[in-house]
């Protein structure tokens, strides 16, 4: 499993989110996202299992479940201040909101 979350992305989340330093956010598979009905990326309070994938940033632990290591597994995470944009890219996935793994025929 490769995760990475930048440090501005987990800064944003820690102040959007209230988080205090050693409190856990779990990134989810989102099914229904605006407009086209496909994924996107959940987040909530919670704790992680002996089996998550746990990357701490900025004091706070980001984690994943083995049910969305597919998704997550080659992502990034990043915050662009200047444009007020989160950015979340997985070279093996053409499109994130409905993913299909590249070189598929």
């Amino acid at each position: 499993m490769e995760f990475t979350i930048t440090n501005q992305a987990a800064a944003l989340y820690k102040k959007e989110i209230l988080l205090q330093k050693g409190e856990s956010l779990r990134l989810y598979v989102r099914v229904g996202g605006v407009g086209s009905g496909g994924f996107s990326v959940g987040v909530m309070k919670d704790q992680p299992t002996p089996t998550s994938f746990k990357v701490e940033r900025e004091g706070i632990v980001f984690f994943i479940t083995e049910d969305d290591f597919w998704y997550f597994d080659g992502m990034t995470i990043d915050y662009e201040e200047d444009l007020g944009y989160f950015d979340f890219s997985n070279p093996k996935f053409d499109q994130l909101d409905h993913p299909e793994p590249k070189n598929q025929l």
